[in-house]
């Protein structure tokens, strides 16, 4: 297959509104790069005239700070409802906007005091600076009795190294903390009095026994945190209403609705594109990436590598993240010299003799070894390495990434019949999946549109909603198929890579 590179205009699935099935639903995804809504028809489609975008960066410092304000936050996704509701109001839509969906980058964390202001700026999920009591905790807290419990590890991405570092950096503001919370919950909180937290964001914040369903005590205990500074905990069928009065007048139309509580943007990358359950495996490939796939039964056992996030009492989502897939493609497009000719030829041609071996861990590792103040690493370079070389390097680095991923899941049981692939790494530069489908031996499918993420929101409250109404089938490209004569790189290239790993990484 060849690859077009960034000449092709992608598609939304969006239809127009005549041609609409009610009811709808106002879907909101706040992440990395911008705060995005608009509404969704009762089939998934996204309708035409209704989307926002409002772009925003996080704050980032070489500490390993990664944050953004909360309250701008929070005024994005005002403006956004504003549009979306003044656009439902002139095309006579009142009363078939049934439900509110929202969706947030994971993990994230603000305190928040007594009269509901945000005491701190939001942490987002790349903020590393809890490393120290990321390793405090390790001496004192069992992690593989953590991680059976939980799910997950013990890492700067989750809630307890972080309440244990703000608890240390600032105990003034600490003392003053009346609720500590997501992105998504402080939004639902100022735009509308919405207490309560979403079984799965609990998950993805390191704080849910996935066996139970509840906040997990023991870890609280270790981190001394109160766990009456958390909301109370939400199944997705449990959506919550706004408080009364707590809408602006503008938005009456919204004060029936179901507001879903927000939940982190792992599981609607998955139900976005169509991975739906264990026979299809996701990967998303944005600022952050991850491969995920949806069961129905808890495992068993969770391999160390792998974290499994509960999404309700009957589903779970078992899968590795990466940190750096976006962020390593732009540290390239702004660092390397332009690559001469086409570079989806590079990306999807033969291995390069002068490629470095790349450990592409430029703010920090998750998935699969947990090693939060891990650097990227290039080995190999010669005189001869050129632009063209780097960034098949990288990409080579990226794939292999997700290679230890998928072995992990097959450890674990799951063995998923097909990959689909999405995200904006996947859209501006689709030739990378031909080193994903060489690395991981099998085909992978790409999305072939825009928005997955926030679709899959839409899709998971429509399940309540709507449960009777058939939805719309998202569309693909031609699959990426495994090069034969590729297979002894790749091979060669996995043993380099953890001999890097165990030399580079590994304590």
């Amino acid at each position: 297959m060849s690859s077009t590179s960034g000449t092709k205009k992608i598609p939304t699935m969006s239809v127009k509104l005549s041609e609409s099935v009610g009811p709808y639903v106002l879907a909101l995804d706040v992440g990395s790069t911008a705060s995005r809504g608009g509404l969704y028809d009762a089939t998934g489609r996204p309708v035409k005239g209704s989307k926002e975008r409002i772009a925003h960066a996080f704050t980032t410092a070489g500490d390993g700070t990664s944050t953004i304000d909360a309250g701008q936050v929070v005024d994005e996704c005002a403006q956004i409802v504003d549009a979306v509701v003044a656009f439902a109001e002139e095309n006579r839509l009142v009363g078939e906007v049934t439900g509110v969906a929202m969706d947030s980058f994971a993990s994230s964390l603000i305190l928040v005091d007594a009269d509901g202001d945000a005491l701190t700026p939001c942490l987002t999920y790349a903020d590393s600076r809890s490393h120290r009591q990321v390793r405090f905790l390790q001496e004192r807290v069992d992690e593989a009795d953590y991680h059976a419990r939980t799910g997950v590890r013990l890492h700067t991405s989750y809630h307890p190294s972080r309440l244990l570092w703000l608890q240390q950096e600032d105990p003034e503001t600490f003392a003053r903390t009346h609720a500590a919370m997501t992105i998504g919950e402080y939004v639902y909180l100022r735009l509308a009095g919405i207490r309560g937290i979403a079984t799965s964001m609990a998950a993805w914040s390191g704080i849910l026994d996935l066996h139970t369903g509840e906040l997990d005590l023991p870890i609280l205990q270790a981190c001394g945190t109160d766990p009456d500074l958390f909301a109370a905990v939400h199944d997705p069928d449990q959506p919550a209403r706004p408080a009364a009065d707590a809408l602006p007048e503008k938005w009456r139309m919204l004060a029936d609705a179901d507001w879903f509580h927000a939940i982190p943007d792992g599981w609607p990358s998955n139900i976005g594109p169509g991975a739906v359950d264990s026979s299809t495996a996701a990967v998303a490939a944005a600022t952050s990436g991850a491969m995920r796939v949806i069961v129905s039964q808890r495992p068993g056992t969770i391999p160390d590598g792998l974290w499994c996030y509960r999404l309700s009492r009957a589903a779970w989502i078992l899968g590795g993240a990466l940190n750096d897939v976006g962020r390593a493609v732009e540290w390239l497009e702004n660092t390397v010299a332009p690559v001469d000719g086409e570079l989806g030829e590079v990306l999807a041609g033969p291995p390069r003799d002068d490629a470095p071996a790349v450990l592409p861990f430029f703010s920090g590792e998750r998935a699969t070894g947990w090693a939060s103040d891990a650097r990227a690493s290039l080995v190999g370079l010669t005189t001869a390495t050129g632009p063209a070389d780097l960034w098949r390097g990288v990409v080579e680095g990226l794939a292999l990434s997700y290679r230890r991923v998928w072995d992990a899941l097959g450890e674990a049981g799951a063995q998923p019949e097909r990959v689909i692939a999405s995200g904006r790494v996947t859209i501006d530069h689709p030739a990378w999946l031909q080193p994903l489908a060489d690395s991981l031996e099998v085909p992978v499918v790409p999305l072939a549109m825009k928005r997955a993420t926030l679709r899959g929101t839409a899709l998971i409250a429509l399940d309540v909603l709507a449960p009777d109404v058939g939805r719309a089938t998202p569309p693909f490209d031609e699959a990426w198929s495994p090069v034969a004569g590729h297979a002894g790189h790749y091979r060669h290239a996995r043993g380099d890579f953890e001999r890097l790993y165990t030399a580079l990484v590994a304590d």
